[in-house]
C-alpha cells in the first residue's frame, strides 16, 4: 500500500524510542526527528510536519511528567492523537440520503482516476440500496463518454452522455433533469480533468456547479502527486466548495503523503479511498482505524466490516440455528470456506 513505508518508518522510530532504557529530551527529539523526517520524504508539506512537532513537544512535556507515568505510553498516544488531527479536518462531509436526490460533482486533475472513482462511488452506494446514476459531462477528454457508458454497463447503473453536445453544462443539466425525473435518489456529475493554470477550465467547473447545484463536490486526487498536492487542492477549493477528497491509487509504490497535505488544504475529510482498479477495490475512510494501520497496529473494526460485507446477513441467523442444533454439514463447511475466499487477501488490506 502507498503509505506503508511511511508506517514502517514511524513505527521504527516508535519502537527505537521504547527500547530506550530512560525516555530524556534528547530521546524525545531522536524519535521525533525521525518521524518528521518521515513525513517529509513522504510529501507531507513542511508546515504541516514543523505544526505537528511543535504540538507534541507541547502535550508531552517531560519535566512535568511525574516519575509513576507511563512516558512511552504517553509519547506514543501524543504521536497517534496529532497523525489524526492532520488527517481529520473536524467537520463531516455531507451524506447522501436515501429516497431524497443529491446531486454529487466530482472534479480533479486529469489522470487521478476520477472518471472510474465516480463508477465506484455510485456502485458503493448501490450496493447500500441507493438507486445511482451517471452524468458525463466531459466533453474535454476524448473517450471519456465510451469509458463511463463501459463502467456502468458494467456496473449495471443508468448514464446519461452526448458524442454530439460540446457543451458540458448543457449534458450536465439535462442529465440531472432526466434523473430526477426517474427519481434517482444520487446523480454523480463526471467533469472534465483539468490543471491548475488551465484558467477556462476552471470557469467550465464553476458553470456546471452553478447550473448543476450539487449537494457535495468531491475532490478527486492521485496519491503519487506529491509535494504539488497541497497547491492544486487549494486551487480547486478557491474555485468550486469542494466538500470531500477521494484518494486513488492507493495500491501502488508512491510515497502518498500529499494525500495528507490535501486534506489541510481543503479542509474537507477524506471519504474514500480507491485501493485497486476494480469496482468493489474502494474503501470508507476512517480517520483512527487508518492511521492504526499506518503505525502497524491493526484494523479490527475494518476487519469485521469486511466480514459483515462478504457474509449476507440474511445467513447468520439460520447458520446460528443450525450450530445450535448442532448440525454442521458439509454444505456449511463449503459455504463459510466461500465466504473466507471472497474476502481476498487479509494482509494485503493491512488489517493485521
Amino acid at each position: 500500500m502507498v503509505l506503508a513505508q511511511l508506517g514502517g518508518s514511524i513505527s521504527r522510530a516508535i519502537q527505537q524510542m521504547s527500547n530506550a532504557t530512560v525516555i530524556d529530551e534528547k530521546v524525545l527529539n531522536e524519535c521525533l526527528n525521525e518521524i518528521t523526517r518521515a513525513l517529509l520524504q513522504s510529501d507531507v508539506q513542511f508546515k504541516l510536519v514543523r505544526d505537528m512537532q511543535t504540538n507534541i513537544k507541547k502535550i508531552v512535556n517531560l519535566d512535568d511528567l511525574a516519575a509513576g507515568h507511563n512516558k512511552r505510553r504517553i509519547i506514543q498516544h501524543a504521536i497517534f492523537n496529532e497523525l489524526c488531527r492532520m488527517l481529520d479536518p473536524g467537520k463531516p462531509s455531507f451524506t447522501p440520503k436515501k429516497g431524497k436526490t443529491s446531486v454529487v460533482m466530482f472534479v480533479g486533475l486529469q489522470g487521478s482516476g476520477k472518471t472510474t472513482t465516480c463508477t465506484k462511488y455510485a456502485y458503493y452506494h448501490q450496493k447500500k440500496g441507493w438507486k445511482p446514476a451517471l452524468v458525463c459531462a466531459d466533453t474535454f477528454r476524448a473517450g471519456a463518454f465510451d469509458q463511463l457508458k463501459q463502467n456502468a454497463t458494467k456496473a449495471k447503473i443508468p448514464f446519461y452522455g452526448s458524442y454530439m453536445e460540446s457543451d458540458p453544462v448543457k449534458i450536465a443539466v439535462e442529465g440531472v433533469e432526466r434523473f430526477k425525473k426517474e427519481n434517482c435518489d444520487l446523480i454523480i456529475v463526471d467533469t472534465s480533468g483539468r490543471h491548475k493554470q488551465e484558467a477556462a477550465l476552471f470557469e467550465e467547473m464553476r458553470q456546471v456547479s452553478e447550473a448543476t447545484k450539487p449537494d457535495l463536490v468531491i475532490f478527486v486526487m492521485d496519491s503519487s502527486i506529491g509535494q504539488a498536492a497541497f497547491d492544486q487542492a487549494q486551487a480547486f477549493k478557491q474555485s468550486v466548495a469542494v466538500g470531500a477528497v477521494i484518494v486513488t491509487k492507493m495500491d501502488g509504490h508512491a510515497k502518498g503523503g500529499g494525500a495528507l497535505s490535501a486534506v489541510a488544504a481543503t479542509k474537507s475529510p477524506v471519504i474514500f479511498i480507491g485501493t485497486g482498479e476494480h469496482m468493489d477495490e474502494f474503501e470508507v475512510f476512517d480517520v483512527k482505524p487508518f492511521v492504526s494501520r499506518l503505525l502497524g497496529m491493526g484494523d479490527l473494526s475494518g476487519f469485521m466490516d469486511k466480514i459483515h460485507e462478504v457474509v449476507p446477513m440474511d445467513q447468520q441467523p439460520e447458520l446460528l440455528q443450525k450450530l445450535s442444533e448442532g448440525t454442521f454439514t458439509l454444505r456449511i463447511m463449503y459455504e463459510q470456506f466461500q465466504n473466507i475466499l471472497k474476502m481476498g487477501p487479509i494482509g494485503q488490506a493491512g488489517y493485521y
